[in-house]
């Protein structure tokens, strides 16, 4: 029995915090993530809301995505509602269980929220989530604001529990870092039995139950297509011009805002626009009905052609198939501007994005490369790896510290975990060759418990010469600090894990040589980043070392060393700004001198051990 929610206030939340709160309210009772930008902020949130309101969700980080979703699908085997958070790419990590449960006739409501980054602006691809559903088979919810993606949470759970069905909400990055008030309401009761029924024609992954329950999904597709086209009004429907139509707008998620923000700005009412909020399956008699009705269309969706793919006949409509809507990057609304224009062969005006654009330039700013933070220890790792053996390949990985390529530390980067992969095939192209070349992967903390636990052993196994070096700042620092095994945290308040060692599970997986150091001290990262490749070497398997130091952003005190530049040693060699890379450490051009930026400067001290020439020094105290 279902007890259905009340509203009880307004809030104005971000859309992360949205989705959150409707996760908690729809009576969610297991909660699962990896924490990926732009969904990180949403497992901590489900969290906050289930203390203040008091519900016995579980709430847990996965060491990866496959893990995360593993945990959350089983969880909805006996009944109970559940669902599991990453972002795009996360899913690329989860999509083998992802595939295969999408077949089994589940029981408790399952959801899960993949949130994307078109653009890009944290990832390693603008990849469409939309098409994983429409690849899998499962239904898809595209909202298009944050109070849109509460509500969908609730519809999602509905469908998912109506057909035993996974369901997915792909909101994008502009969805869940708006703000929004939303309504808050009470948490949803839900009260039934919860039990695993053994039954493993329903949940054992066979060939022989794959060719019976596939049928099935395909009838649940078919019978959700029709549903998408009858009784989700509120997130399929019509704006339809006033008179004849110029221009037919088809448009979906996050691209209906822009749109109707853009229509309305502009007073123009001889626009219509169909908006899709159901993307997979489309509700194809209702996109086709909209087509048929105007003689120039225009499908806006990100990133990918999702919604044009399903069309039946795209020859009236202009999108992504016939490179009208660019194929690549982020539909920001100057672009969609743009396209809406050309669509009724208008030309635009100039307006306030104009005024902008020259005050911008009035102002002269220049943009600047993201940087490692001030004080954070991965700089001062890679520095000493690269200084310790300057001719060696550096394969790294998705981290704060894939920021190193600004320190030239960086040599290739490709998913997580692929630091210590990529090293093994570095290692075999040089071995094949007789060669005996020097490789020195970095990867995070957290990243190793992720992906690069299998990729140690498999060196292990076949004998891989190169040096891993784990960069341990004790958090999980790039997606917001949220735990992960090494810290041994949990969500819940009460909720207490425990700290899985770094340096034991190295040694569980065959390691001989491991050390532990402290990565402040750079003249000792040299001298170990030299030993342990010697080692390697001679011993034709990989050595680990491990750069240990809080991140700066979450150390309460700290011993602070101020310091300065002698400007009568400092030569101008720049070797401290191209090599070291600090916020703090700046040149100028007018002096030739390298000086401290007090504004960013938090008197670490370790540049006092960078610079050849001795001209970076302590400040003496009086």
């Amino acid at each position: 029995m279902e007890v259905a929610c009340t509203v009880s206030t307004k809030a104005i939340l971000l859309g992360n915090e949205a989705i959150a709160r409707g996760i908690v309210e729809a009576g969610c009772a297991v909660a699962t993530a990896y924490p990926g930008t732009p969904s990180s902020e949403i497992l901590p949130a489900v969290a906050k809301f289930a203390d203040a309101l008091g519900t016995s969700t579980a709430v847990e980080w996965g060491a990866n995505e496959k893990v995360a979703f593993e945990m959350a699908t089983s969880a909805a085997f006996t009944g109970v509602r559940s669902c599991v958070v990453m972002k795009q790419v996360g899913l690329n990590v989860a999509a083998d269980p992802f595939m295969s449960a999408a077949h089994f006739d589940m029981k408790g409501g399952m959801l899960l929220v993949v949130a994307d980054d078109p653009g890009p602006h944290s990832s390693q691809t603008e990849q469409d989530s939309r098409f994983f559903a429409y690849f899998a088979k499962v239904p898809c919810f595209d909202p298009s604001t944050a109070a849109e993606a509460k509500d969908m949470v609730f519809d999602a759970y509905d469908l998912s529990e109506k057909y035993n069905i996974i369901t997915m909400l792909r909101p994008s990055v502009r969805v869940d870092h708006c703000r929004q008030d939303v309504d808050i309401k009470d948490v949803l009761t839900i009260d039934r039995e919860i039990r695993f029924e053994k039954d493993p024609a329903r949940w054992v992954c066979l060939p022989a139950t794959v060719r019976i329950n596939h049928p099935k999904l395909n009838k649940k597709n078919d019978q959700i297509r029709e549903d998408f086209e009858t009784e989700y009004s509120k997130y399929n429907y019509e704006i339809p011009a006033k008179g004849k139509a110029k221009l037919g707008i088809i448009a979906s998620g996050v691209s209906f805002s822009i749109v109707y923000d853009i229509l309305k700005a502009w007073g123009r009412e001889d626009i219509s626009i169909l908006k899709i909020g159901t993307p997979v399956p489309l509700p194809i008699k209702m996109v086709t009905d909209f087509i048929n009705r105007h003689e120039n269309v225009l499908v806006l969706e990100e990133t990918y052609p999702v919604v044009e793919m399903q069309l039946l006949d795209r020859t009236k409509v202009k999108g992504r198939w016939n490179g009208f809507v660019p194929r690549a990057g982020e539909l920001l609304p100057e672009v969609i501007e743009s396209i809406i224009l050309k669509a009724l062969d208008e030309e635009k005006a100039v307006g306030a994005d104009s005024d902008l654009k020259a005050a911008l330039e009035e102002l002269k700013i220049t943009p600047r490369k993201p940087m490692l933070c001030p004080g954070c220890p991965h700089r001062a790792s890679i520095f000493a790896i690269r200084q310790a053996i300057p001719n060696a390949i550096n394969p790294s990985d998705i981290g704060c510290y894939t920021l190193s390529v600004n320190q030239k530390g960086a040599d290739a980067v490709m998913d997580m975990g692929a630091s210590v992969t990529m090293a093994s095939g570095l290692y075999l192209a040089h071995k094949v060759m007789g060669k005996d070349q020097p490789i020195v992967s970095t990867i995070g903390d957290s990243t190793f418990f992720h992906m690069g636990i299998p990729g140690l052993v498999s060196a292990v196994y076949n004998k891989h010469a190169f040096v891993l070096s784990i960069l341990d700042n004790r958090t999980t620092a790039m997606t917001g600090a949220q735990s992960n095994p090494s810290v041994g945290d949990k969500l819940r308040k009460g909720d207490e894990g425990r700290i899985v060692e770094i340096e034991q599970v190295v040694r569980g997986c065959g390691v001989h040589y491991v050390q532990t150091l402290e990565a402040y001290d750079v003249e000792e990262g040299k001298r170990l980043v030299k030993e342990a490749w010697e080692y390697a070497k001679e011993h034709q398997e990989p050595a680990v070392l491990i750069f240990k130091h809080p991140c700066m952003l979450l150390r309460e005190q700290q011993d602070k060393i101020q310091v300065k530049v002698d400007s009568e040693k400092c030569i101008g060699c720049k070797f401290c700004i191209n090599f070291f890379n600090c916020p703090g450490l700046v040149f100028d051009e007018a002096k030739k001198k390298a000086y401290i930026d007090e504004r960013f400067c938090v008197s670490c001290g370790v540049c006092t051990q960078v610079c050849p020439h001795g001209a970076i020094i302590p400040v003496e105290e009086a």
